[in-house]
């Protein structure tokens, strides 16, 4: 059972880190996409507004999906959809087609959102400790890497589908044969193919729980992605503009975000373990707020990069314990199998609702008042979240998922069916 559960989660692990170097290989390189196509500027936004919307479409029929089938079969077959929408989008030469190959990158990334997380969560019942931060700080390692190579394809001034297509090569494949280890954790009944979910269709998944016992999650999930919105599409702006960097400095906050976002997530389970969900989550609520602060009362560039690596640092746990929590919620409201699922699913809707008020809330602000001004209210939405650090009670110490050990019918359901 040791070794499934290893192989479970090495497999899904790698599957967090495809994502992440997919992700990232799109978000960089929107100018050369955009040039590519010819999109104007008027146009830009609604294009990139429609992927996390479809996101949020996927992620909704996902929740669904997941009464029927296991939701390591939606995982095997949305990954690989993911890869081939951003080759898509790489080797098109028409409007319609970008349209096309965004529309299912978004849907496929919603499925993909939902169902690792899903994983994720029932593993992280099925270990009995918090390892969740674990497949966060490995999308971040992804992330890093995809930021990277994009940033040599620029440098080369390579075209969209060469950069793209040897990362295709060689994460499809992988993704497809890693996919055989994914471990239902938490599913109930034949656990013949629980692996791939060939066997079993999941049948009498619950439904999950209401809205108004996840309401508190679904806000922090939305306010922690408002907070890495305003990172991720302000950061260099503001850093120019307000703080009087040079362009090659502002590109340093980002950087410096999304490394200490994996430093942080490397070592958050670890902290979980020793202090609790609860106690994790409120420092690292007061943590970015104080990165928040720092940026808006910033004299100077170097002091403003200080500010981002709080954010980093403070952000970066959020987002995985709130998984966490609601599948451990689910499971003690609702003890039906896949109600963690379905619980994991509506919650990421928000994911993409925080990413699409961000943005726009600090650009609407910073013109009409002043950028300084605008990150402030992030900062004091970040701070409510430890009005809600409550909600993350139940994950003791030692354990991530819940206050009992999981029983041992919910441990080791891999792939040979142990």
């Amino acid at each position: 059972m040791t070794d499934v559960l290893r192989r479970g989660r090495a497999s899904l692990a790698f599957g967090f880190f495809a994502q992440g170097v997919a992700f990232a290989l799109l978000v960089t390189r929107i100018p050369a996409i955009q040039d590519r196509y010819g999109v104007s500027d008027a146009l830009l936004p609604v294009f990139l507004a429609a992927v996390p919307i479809l996101a949020g479409v996927g992620s909704v029929v996902s929740e669904r999906l997941v009464r029927r089938v296991r939701p390591s079969r939606l995982l095997r077959w949305s990954q690989p959809v993911v890869l081939l929408a951003l080759l898509g989008v790489g080797a098109g030469d028409r409007l319609a087609v970008l349209a096309v190959a965004l529309a299912v990158f978004g849907l496929a990334v919603g499925a993909l959102d939902a169902s690792m997380n899903m994983l994720g969560v029932s593993l992280q019942r099925a270990y009995g400790r918090s390892i969740m931060l674990g497949f966060h700080a490995v999308y971040s390692l992804g992330g890093i890497l995809g930021a990277s190579l994009a940033w040599a394809g620029a440098h080369w001034d390579l075209a969209l589908w060469v950069s793209y297509l040897p990362v295709v090569l060689l994460l499809l494949p992988a993704a497809l044969v890693g996919s055989r280890w994914y471990v239902d954790g938490d599913r109930e009944g034949g656990a013949e193919g629980a692996g791939t979910g060939e066997a079993t269709g999941g049948g009498g998944v619950g439904a999950g729980v209401g809205f108004k016992v996840l309401l508190p999650l679904c806000l922090v999930m939305t306010f922690a992605y408002i907070g890495d919105s305003t990172v991720s599409n302000w950061s260099a702006k503001y850093l120019q503009d307000v703080l009087g960097s040079s362009e090659q400095l502002a590109t340093v906050p980002y950087n410096v975000y999304m490394v200490t976002t994996l430093v942080g997530r490397a070592l958050g389970d670890f902290g979980v373990r020793r202090f609790g969900a609860v106690a994790v989550v409120r420092g690292g609520a007061v943590v970015a707020a104080g990165g928040f602060a720092v940026v808006a009362s910033a004299p100077g560039a170097w002091v403003g990069m200080l500010g981002f690596t709080l954010l980093g640092l403070g952000l970066c746990v959020l987002v995985p314990q709130t998984f966490a929590a609601a599948g451990r919620l689910a499971a003690e409201k609702d003890g039906r199998p896949g109600a963690s699922d379905a619980a994991v699913a509506r919650l990421n809707v928000f994911n993409y609702v925080g990413f699409l008020i961000g943005s726009p809330l600090v650009g609407a602000l910073g013109d009409a008042w002043s950028y300084r001004g605008a990150m402030l209210v992030p900062m004091v939405l970040v701070l409510v979240t430890v009005v809600y650090a409550r909600s993350f009670e139940g994950q003791p110490d030692r354990y991530g998922g819940g206050h009992e050990r999981p029983r041992t019918a919910d441990v080791g359901r891999g792939s040979n069916g142990l």
